[in-house]
Parts: structure tokens; sequence; C-alpha cells
């Protein structure tokens, strides 16, 4: 047998955007997999239903809701946000509290992890050297000239990626470790008591 269960093991969480071909993939294939949504896809999609001149201020009130320091705060964000925003934008507010469980999932999360599972644009910005380049090239040619491209660029680009903080704490979370304001929750059975 080649491989370890881990890496056979489903994905924990899965960020993307709202492609809703997306998720439905994911719940079949991997139904046990959590859903974050992208921070920043979600900003864009906000602030496009605004004016231009409400969207500087909108764009603060939207951080403060991701850059909260737990759960509890992020809620009270959102909170404020609809306050500030709901009479004038309703379908703006909406867009955020209508998904405000799968926004804000990463609080489950240890809290090294948080800056690394708000938003897709890490994969999103290596993809993005890959599509520059095979416009240029307009295509690849063949199948096999295209996955040599790709696997090149995409090498070249992982010397760049940054490592994932707290990467010790990734086993703890396959397994199940339960975290509580991005700390590990050591003995929940003591929390209870």
């Amino acid at each position: 047998m080649t491989g370890s269960a881990a890496s056979r093991a489903p994905p924990v969480l899965a960020v993307g955007d709202g492609a809703l071909g997306f998720w439905k993939a994911l719940r079949e294939v991997f139904p046990t997999a959590r859903e974050q949504r992208c921070w920043v896809h979600k900003t864009a999609n906000v602030l496009d239903a605004m004016p231009k001149s409400a969207q500087p201020a909108a764009k603060k009130a939207i951080q403060d809701i991701y850059n909260a320091e737990d759960r509890e705060h992020a809620e009270r964000a959102i909170q404020t946000f609809a306050k500030l925003y709901g009479a004038k934008f309703p379908k703006a507010v909406k867009k955020i509290t209508d998904d405000q469980d799968v926004l804000l999932e990463f609080f489950d999360y240890p809290a090294e992890h948080w800056i690394h599972l708000r938003t897709t644009n890490p994969i999103e910005s290596t993809f993005a050297t890959v599509r520059l380049r095979t416009k240029v090239t307009k295509g690849a040619g063949s199948r096999a000239a295209g996955l040599a491209t790709v696997f090149k660029l995409v090498e070249s680009a992982q010397a760049r990626w940054r490592a994932v903080n707290g990467a010790h704490l990734v086993p703890l979370v396959r397994a199940g470790a339960r975290f509580e304001r991005g700390q590990l929750i050591e003995r929940p059975e003591a929390v209870a008591a």
C-alpha cells in the first residue's frame, strides 16, 4: 500500500467563491468537508451592489468582520454592517448575512491558519500566471505541451509560496481537534464540567 491514510482522507475544509457547481461537486465527492467562502470574492460582490461613494467605508466595515479577533466580534461586526447599510443597500447586506455561517467558518480553526483560510487568492494568483502565459502564447499547442507549461509555471511559482502558519497544527485539525477563538481545546470535557 502506498501513501499514508492521511493523504487519502477527505479534505476537512474547502475554500471557494460562490460558484454553485464547485459546492455541489464538493458535497457529492467529499460530503464531510466543511465550507469557507472567500472574503475577497464576497467583498467584491458586496461592493458591486453599492454605489461607488459608499464603497470605501463599506469595505472598511467588511474588513472589520473578517479581521475580527474571534467569531463573536465578527458576528457583532456583521450586525453593525447590517445596521449601517441595511436600509439603503439591503441586497448588499443580504450577501453577507445569508452566507454568515460559511463566511465565518475559518474561526473554528487555529488562529494561525485564519489568514490562509479566508481567501482563495493564494491559489488564484498562481493560476493567474498560468492564464497570462497561455493567453500570450495563444494556447499551448498540444495537450502535452499545455500540461508541461502549466507544470513548469506552477513549479516556478511554488518557490514564492508562503509556508502555512502553524503547520504543526494541521495534523490536529485533520484528527478532528476542536479550536475555540483560534486556540486548541485540550480537554473539551473539562470545559463542559
